[in-house]
């Protein structure tokens, strides 16, 4: 069996000493850091960035007070929305992972154990100095994925 031309096998995994690596994350961590100072700004309060665990990356766990409710953010950059932007890239999988991660996260977090919980995603695009920003609140539900 013949592979697709355009699969390209990767001899050496990246490593963070990649330049390409480094210059993603390096883009990654200034888009989230752009998303956390918008969501600052719309009243939330952060409680933790890049939460790892083995079933996936929470990028921002915030705290919207009013509503008394632990947001889990997921941040998406695409430098322009010609294949869809990046609200469009949460698919089904990835809203597994997300579900799972948020699990995890109130499992080792339980003062948050009574507050409810919403899964929004902030769709960031453009130049990653400053990203335009769209906040998509209560992007999806537990029960969806």
């Amino acid at each position: 069996m013949k592979w697709p031309l355009r699969w390209r096998h990767r001899e050496t995994p990246a490593t963070p000493d990649d330049p390409a690596t480094a210059d993603r994350r390096a883009r990654g961590a200034r888009v989230e850091a752009a998303a956390r100072a918008h969501l600052v700004r719309a009243g939330l309060s952060p409680v933790a960035a890049n939460a790892n665990y083995r079933f996936g990356e929470l990028d921002l766990v915030m705290f919207d007070a009013p509503e008394r409710t632990l947001v889990f953010v997921e941040v998406r950059y695409r430098a322009s929305a010609r294949f869809g932007g990046g609200a469009a890239s949460v698919d089904a999988r990835k809203r597994r992972k997300l579900v799972h991660a948020a699990l995890a996260f109130l499992a080792a977090h339980p003062a948050y154990a009574d507050a409810a919980c919403r899964f929004d995603v902030v769709d960031a695009s453009g130049d990653p100095a400053a990203p335009q920003l769209h906040w998509l609140r209560d992007a999806f539900r537990a029960d969806d994925a």
